[in-house]
């Protein structure tokens, strides 16, 4: 069976991270393929949303300790091979962010480490009110710096340094508090909710969302005026869009869009 397995549902992709027996670590082979299958995706424009979950126990448990052990006995001790993995880890997580469809984390059981980077990575993330979540690499002598970058852009720094700094793990709801999650729920419920909500996604004029989820990550690097400018052009765009004037006038009207995407 395939490592990472994809099955489309009408607009929705479905990728699900299948080496349950090693809690869909991101070993060299899962990250290779979802870096593969993200840049797929980022040319299909049939697909509007994507969710990502794992197969067996666990959502995921970051990275493959016993391939990283094994890259240490390299002539180097390991620092070119951790390099080049923290580099395409680095890369995939970003791809994410860059993808046009919103990516949805749909996560049970445990997220450690780079997979609760993994979950702080993706646009949205909903999971089963029984989920751990953890960065704790510093429980082996491991800080987690890496994943640092999305959980401190996902949940307040005290929040954030707490967690790296003991390795405690957090419940879903505290995650759905601090804002890693939008939303805890019942286990089985999280299929039949996730699919709504990516389903809703979905039914939104493709283009905007697009467009939207470019600018919401680009406006949060910038200052204040610089923010206001940006977006001030890409509504602009967005306006200047044949389907949204469509949208415009059918909501004037009164009547379903006829959208061409």
């Amino acid at each position: 069976m395939a490592i990472l397995e994809r099955n489309d549902s009408g607009a929705i992709a479905h990728l699900q991270m299948n080496a349950p027996e090693r809690l869909n670590a991101l070993s060299d082979a899962m990250l290779a393929a979802l870096q593969a299958e993200f840049e797929k995706l980022h040319e299909d424009r049939d697909i509007r949303a994507v969710i990502l979950s794992g197969a067996g126990k666990a959502f995921c448990a970051g990275h493959d300790l016993k391939e990283m052990q094994a890259g240490r006995q390299d002539a180097d001790g390991g620092a070119a091979y951790f390099a080049d993995l923290f580099e395409r880890c680095a890369q995939m997580m970003m791809t994410i962010r860059t993808l046009p469809q919103p990516v949805i984390a749909r996560a049970h059981g445990v997220a450690t480490a780079a997979g609760c980077q993994l979950v702080a990575s993706c646009d949205m993330a909903l999971a089963a009110d029984n989920t751990r979540f953890g960065v704790n690499g510093v429980n082996i002598g491991l800080f987690c710096s890496t994943p640092m970058v999305a959980l401190s852009r996902n949940i307040p720094r005290k929040q954030a340094f707490e967690m790296l700094s003991t390795g405690a793990f957090i419940s879903a709801a505290q995650a759905a508090e601090l804002g890693l999650i939008n939303r805890a729920l019942p286990e089985a419920d999280l299929a039949a909710e996730t699919d709504a909500l990516a389903e809703t996604v979905a039914s939104k004029l493709a283009s905007a969302v697009r467009i939207g989820k470019t600018a919401f990550y680009q406006q949060l690097e910038m200052g204040l005026d610089d923010a206001y400018a940006h977006t001030g052009a890409v509504m602009v765009e967005n306006m200047l869009d044949q389907d949204t004037n469509e949208g415009i006038r059918a909501f004037l009207d009164k009547r379903p869009p006829g959208w061409r995407q």
